[in-house]
């Protein structure tokens, strides 16, 4: 039984789009490993709580997720 475990930052996403998040993973994994495994295929959604999260040593938050999304987000 595959189980696919995504953790993202709290209130990055919407409600909406994790559960297209779900559905979309569900079928890349039934694409690979067949049809069957359909309602056998787990897939976990946990939301880390902004400022938990650590990229190159920098605790990193919402406001720097939303920066990377816009392009935004100065590299060290």
């Amino acid at each position: 039984m595959p189980l696919v475990d995504i953790k993202l930052i709290e209130g990055v996403f919407s409600e909406e789009e994790i559960e297209k998040l779900i559905k979309d993973v569900t079928d890349v994994i039934v694409s690979f490993m067949g049809e069957n495994l359909r309602s056998y295929t787990l897939v976990v959604v946990q939301e880390v709580k902004s400022g938990s999260w650590g990229v190159g040593g920098q605790a990193i938050g919402l406001e720097e997720v939303r920066a990377m999304q816009k392009g935004t987000l100065e590299k060290p």
